[in-house]
């Protein structure tokens, strides 16, 4: 719209008068002059005025499609926002209920043996069931889940080294993959 305006007054300036450059500029013709008096004088600074105002359109159509640009920009970035934020949350959602139900399978796998070795491993595997169900789901703005993600990491590797398992956790564009 902006372009539009522009090379519109560029067209009635070089067609028209510049009372008319001023009419679509929006600029009203025959305005008093601020430095009052009549006259010659009056006459070179309202035809003053109306270079001005002619000079100046380029200035204002500039702060105008700067602002229209920068709405359009943050609209367009709430939305990119949101998009990256859902895919990264369903990464982190994905990589937690693959820990869970890593925990969940095992625990039920080793639920009927009672030696010492098995009781071990059971611990582990319900001190990761307890911290993953200690995440809050809940709250977007939880600040410490980067801190917490790590713990779970890590104790994940606890039972995996226990069990000896090798667990290979991949997010592609595909998914999420699991392989032992």
């Amino acid at each position: 719209m902006v372009y539009f305006l522009k090379k519109k007054i560029i067209k009635v300036v070089k067609e028209a008068s510049v009372p008319e450059a001023l009419r679509v500029c929006g600029h009203g013709v025959g305005r008093p002059s601020p430095r009052g008096g009549g006259g010659a004088a009056a006459a070179t600074a309202g035809s003053q005025d109306m270079f001005d105002a002619i000079v100046m359109a380029d200035e204002r159509f500039h702060g105008e499609g700067y602002q229209e640009g920068y709405e359009y920009g943050s609209s367009l970035g709430m939305i990119e926002g949101r998009q990256y934020n859902t895919l990264h949350g369903a990464k982190i959602r994905s990589e937690i209920r693959y820990y869970q139900g890593f925990a969940f399978a095992w625990r039920c796998l080793l639920h009927g043996s009672a030696t010492e070795k098995d009781s071990k491993k059971m611990k582990v595997l319900e001190s990761l069931i307890g911290m993953i169900q200690k995440l809050p789901y809940d709250d977007p703005t939880y600040d410490k889940l980067h801190k917490d993600l790590d713990k779970i990491r890590g104790k994940f590797k606890q039972p995996c080294s226990l069990l000896n398992v090798q667990p290979d956790f991949k997010i592609s564009a595909e998914g999420s993959g699991l392989s032992f």
